[in-house]
């Protein structure tokens, strides 16, 4: 069985990592649709484990988290403490490897529901340059010390030297509204300039931050975002009708992913020019916090795009021409990815020492969204042959698109205990164990994280055991 079970091993080709030892991800392998490529989704339930498992407390949930993101690289760049303020407002270091992964996996469950899924919404890619006097501006900084000491300019020079210097420096969006509105012509095209149609993009955005202590005398810190944006042309007719729909489209698919739906809810907003609107929330320890926004922006700001040619913007409503109201839809998808992480992390005794005082820890994130689906690693037996085996298994789920953990590169022993805590921190969803019978009999231990139930499996089933579990995301 040992020269089977090589040769199994030999058939799938060895998968190279260049500098990334044990501690690396594998390059995941996918399909391609729509700019994100194509995401698998785990769409089977398994069976509930014996563990009781649950929320924590706030105070407890809060730095439980944040010491597992920072060890478990969803959050990186830094071991100084992280504030509320700055994971809330995009002023920290930035995501880890796992944590771009989880975002990479809402953004793309985002685009197949908003794009791939629906008629009459159309991708677009707006720059990060826009117009606006309020636009954050890139200014070189040698260029402004070099006119402030210039001492032969008089008042009104050196304000005229900063002012053109303001209006040939490049502009920073704020967000991908303006971009959206500068396609809306072209586009009419698409859909013979009929009323209602879509523009959606994902992209990066900027936004002031009020940190009187971080930046005292006013001066504001910028932060950033990932910001999912549709932008919704219909008639004014149907607007509130579209935006009924749009409020619950949003809200049922934000607590589709998540361990305790009822943590995302909806409620009604103003901004300050007046208009109304909705905002979805997510009920963090500390409190409420928006995750997405929609507004009814009427026709004023589609009218300010090209003020000179009302008639190029008139779409078809019925027999009607009409200049459409704007519905606004954005979401911060870097506040998502910390909301789902609230939402996933859950304690429970732990199922190894049974002491009450000690606990699991488990991230778990809805399977869409997890990072990593499967870690393959080694148990007891030569680790040349076993590694070879593990290293032709990962190849063949990652060619199937199944995300992988190689743990049997570590070169630092643990104990499975050791082992299955990390892995349920990183939210993986299953390990499959290689040992010493596998190259006897070709059996693998497969072990689940939301039931900690183990298996025993023929290495050759693994892919397709794994795979019923796969299956196209289900839009709302």
């Amino acid at each position: 069985m040992r020269a089977s079970a090589a040769a199994w091993a030999g058939r799938s080709s060895r998968r190279c990592l260049s500098g990334r030892g044990g501690g690396g991800l594998l390059e995941r392998s996918t399909g391609s649709s729509g700019p994100f490529g194509r995401q698998r989704r785990w769409g089977a339930e398994l069976p509930r484990g014996r563990e009781p498992t649950g929320a924590p407390g706030a105070g407890e949930g809060s730095e439980t988290l944040l010491e597992i993101c920072r060890r478990r690289h969803f959050l990186g760049g830094t071991r100084r403490p992280l504030s509320r303020e700055s994971l809330l407002s995009g002023c920290h270091p930035g995501l880890g490897p796992l944590g771009l992964e989880l975002r990479q996996n809402l953004a793309a469950e985002w685009w197949s529901s908003v794009v791939v899924f629906r008629e009459q919404v159309f991708p677009v890619d707006a720059r990060h340059h826009q117009p606006g006097h309020g636009a954050f501006r890139l200014v070189s900084a040698e260029r402004l010390r070099e006119i402030l000491q210039d001492q032969e300019l008089s008042k009104e020079q050196l304000v005229a030297f900063l002012e053109n210097l303001l209006k040939t420096s490049g502009k920073l969006r704020e967000n991908l509204l303006h971009g959206a509105l500068e396609h809306y012509v072209s586009c009419l095209d698409l859909v013979n300039r009929r009323l209602p149609y879509g523009l959606a993009q994902i992209g990066v955005c900027f936004h002031p931050v009020g940190d009187t202590k971080q930046t005292p005398n006013g001066v504001q810190r910028i932060g950033e975002k990932t910001e999912a944006s549709l932008v919704w042309f219909t008639s004014a007719r149907t607007a509130s009708q579209w935006l009924d729909f749009w409020l619950r489209h949003r809200l049922q698919w934000w607590r589709k992913f998540a361990v305790t739906p009822s943590h995302f809810s909806s409620s009604e907003c103003q901004d300050e020019g007046g208009r109304k609107g909705n905002q979805l929330h997510y009920s963090f320890p500390w409190g409420k916090e928006p995750v997405e926004t929609l507004w009814n922006l009427g026709d004023r700001e589609l009218l300010l795009t090209d003020p000179g040619n009302t008639s190029a913007l008139h779409g078809r409503d019925g027999r009607k021409n009409v200049v459409p109201c704007v519905l606004s839809i954005s979401g911060d998808l870097d506040r998502g990815v910390l909301a789902y992480l609230y939402d996933s992390l859950q304690l429970s005794e732990d199922a190894f020492t049974r002491k009450k005082h000690l606990h699991r820890k488990v991230l778990k994130l809805h399977p869409c969204l997890a990072p990593i689906k499967v870690a393959v690693d080694v148990g007891r037996g030569p680790t040349v042959e076993l590694r070879q085996v593990s290293q032709g298994l990962s190849k063949e789920l990652l060619e199937n698109g199944i995300s992988v953990w190689p743990g049997y590169l570590e070169t630092v022993h643990s104990s499975m205990e050791q082992l299955y805590s990390k892995y349920d921190e990183m939210g993986i969803l299953f390990t499959v164990l290689v040992t010493d019978a596998t190259l006897e009999n070709g059996l693998i231990n497969l072990r689940s994280r939301d039931t900690t139930m183990k298996e025993m499996m023929h290495i050759s089933k693994v892919k397709d055991f794994l795979a019923k579990y796969i299956s196209p995301a289900k839009n709302v």
